[in-house]
């Protein structure tokens, strides 16, 4: 799914896409750019080809962990749940209190 369609699917408008993602979203989009950086690392990817092919090889992997992950659960990770307006922001909100509670 490019950027577009996942704002369009999430409702977003010109918000920041990543401030709206579920915390598994966030997760496999995270581990998609780690794979991508080792691959052009270890490669020494130069110029564009050469980074687009890491960077299709590192979206794989994380694409293929997502798969596996709903095929164990039975559940979509990419949703059209809103992080600013769903339970993952009461959640993280709650956490953050919590952590800033036992810095006092």
């Amino acid at each position: 799914m490019t950027p577009s369609e996942y704002k369009q699917l999430k409702g977003l408008a010109r918000e920041n896409l990543r401030d709206h993602m579920t915390d598994l979203e966030l997760i496999f989009s995270m581990l998609g750019e780690a794979a991508t950086t080792e691959i052009a690392r270890r490669q020494d990817a130069q110029g564009f080809s050469e980074n687009k092919t890491a960077s299709r090889k590192g979206g794989r992997i994380a694409g293929k962990a997502r798969e596996k992950l709903e095929n164990e659960t039975g559940a979509k990770v990419v949703s059209s749940e809103n992080y600013l307006t769903g339970p993952e922001h009461r959640k993280r909100l709650k956490t953050k209190q919590g952590k800033m509670a036992h810095h006092d």
